[in-house]
């Protein structure tokens, strides 16, 4: 079934719908698999930071003079941080707003 809007053309409509549901089905995550990727970012933002500190200390002992892979190591961590601190408020506020509700 062919549906015009403005004279706009969508197609067929049934198709576009069960293909919606049909992705939409396929994002149920369930707890552990949040809590997985929350962990693999916790591991991978550990290891950014340990990388810059690395390449901080190669510099210090003049093993390193290339100074913009210190500055991009630091820049990688500073921003995984960030984001990791980012999430992490985030999900206490959930947290806190969760434990206000009246069961």
């Amino acid at each position: 079934m062919a549906i015009s809007i403005d004279g706009i053309s969508l197609g067929n409509l049934d198709n576009y719908i069960t293909d919606t549901k049909l992705v939409e089905s396929e994002k149920t995550d369930t707890f552990s698999d949040v809590l997985s990727a929350m962990m693999d970012s916790v591991n991978e933002t550990n290891d950014l930071q340990n990388a810059a500190q690395e390449a901080e200390i190669q510099f210090a002992l003049g093993e390193s003079e290339n100074t913009h892979d210190l500055l991009i190591a630091q820049a990688k961590a500073s921003v995984a941080l960030q984001y990791t601190v980012a999430v992490r408020d985030k999900v206490v506020e959930a947290y806190k707003e969760i434990m206000q509700m009246q069961v």
